[in-house]
């Protein structure tokens, strides 16, 4: 019903059917496999999740990635994308390419036995980080996040800031990202930064570039939370209610490929937590492509968590999608 709703709120506003333009992102999901279990997480991550991308689909991500030159920057995910063991090669051949790289880190696993090589790695590289953080204040992070995660968080952003990330001028890139703690949209994203840098620079001195605010999306581990509570209705009305058409143009899935750790082919990373596939007669599969050509201008599945990126000021894997929600 959700999905019939809001293929028809795009038709509503004319901005349906959905449809990508030229591939700008390929973001790699490496797998499930984390060292936390946080309460909102989409992927449904954690400790003892076996699914992980194989070197031998990792060097097909490569190879099509090599003849895609309009694919500027690659997105690593997870999970905790630093825990594959082809992540170092993913990184290094990607940057040979000359392509930007952006790692999404929850932070603690820099702190992991075995991993103490990740931060100067990080600098070597060049990577851009985009780091979890969900609250500035140990209480909400720890909530969401498990015990003690916010004290390990602090440690691993003053590890960060020691190397330059964060710093003016250094080049190397550190932004944090924001996930509600509830059924709730999340704040403005410019004041919201505002606050961060000056309870964090207050508290801890830390410094960072920016702050992301992404809303918490409805389906897995969060959506779960949702039915036990009772909540699920009613979040799912908050995100319908509040259908924002300016957000839509956009929405990353109109410039980004998601592939899975298997080598399947979504066109974001929430679609393939749910198992939605690029429609029908397109490529499937990494395997089954040599470039990612054929899926510029092609159509874009959708549902209804898709509210969820069009709500309020918008949601992507960088943050708000508009200035200000209406």
């Amino acid at each position: 019903m959700l999905e019939k709703s809001f293929a028809a709120t795009l038709d509503h506003h004319g901005l349906g059917p959905l449809a990508r333009g030229r591939v700008e992102t390929l973001q790699v999901n490496v797998g499930k496999l984390c060292n936390q279990a946080c309460h909102h997480c989409h992927v449904d991550a954690g400790p003892k999740r076996t699914e992980i991308m194989t070197e031998a689909t990792a060097r097909r991500v490569v190879d099509v990635l090599a003849a895609s030159p309009t694919a500027a920057t690659v997105d690593i995910t997870g999970g905790a994308p630093e825990l594959n063991p082809s992540f170092r090669f993913l990184v290094e051949r990607a940057r040979d390419m000359g392509r930007r790289v952006i790692d999404r880190c929850n932070l603690t696993v820099l702190l992991e036995p075995g991993l103490d090589w990740l931060p100067r790695f990080f600098v070597e590289q060049q990577i851009e980080l985009t780091c979890s953080l969900p609250c500035y204040t140990p209480k909400n992070v720890d909530q969401q996040r498990g015990k003690g995660v916010f004290d390990k968080s602090i440690d691993a952003l003053r590890m960060l800031n020691d190397l330059g990330y964060g710093k003016r001028g250094s080049g190397l890139v550190l932004n944090l990202v924001y996930n509600p703690v509830g059924a709730f949209l999340p704040p403005p994203q410019a004041k919201l930064e505002a606050d961060y840098k000056r309870e964090l620079g207050a508290a801890f001195g830390i410094e960072f570039d920016h702050l992301f605010t992404i809303t918490n999306m409805p389906i897995k581990r969060f959506a779960a939370d949702l039915e036990r509570s009772g909540k699920q209705e009613e979040y799912m009305g908050l995100l319908v209610n509040h259908f924002n058409p300016t957000t839509v143009a956009g929405l990353m899935c109109r410039s980004l490929v998601s592939v899975g750790w298997e080598g399947t082919l979504y066109d974001c990373d929430f679609n393939q937590m749910l198992e939605i596939r690029v429609p029908p007669g397109l490529p499937r599969s990494i395997f089954e492509l040599d470039s990612l050509e054929p899926l510029a201008g092609a159509p874009i599945a959708t549902a209804g968590h898709c509210f969820g990126c069009t709500a309020g000021a918008g949601s992507s894997c960088g943050g708000e999608t508009v200035k200000a929600s209406v």
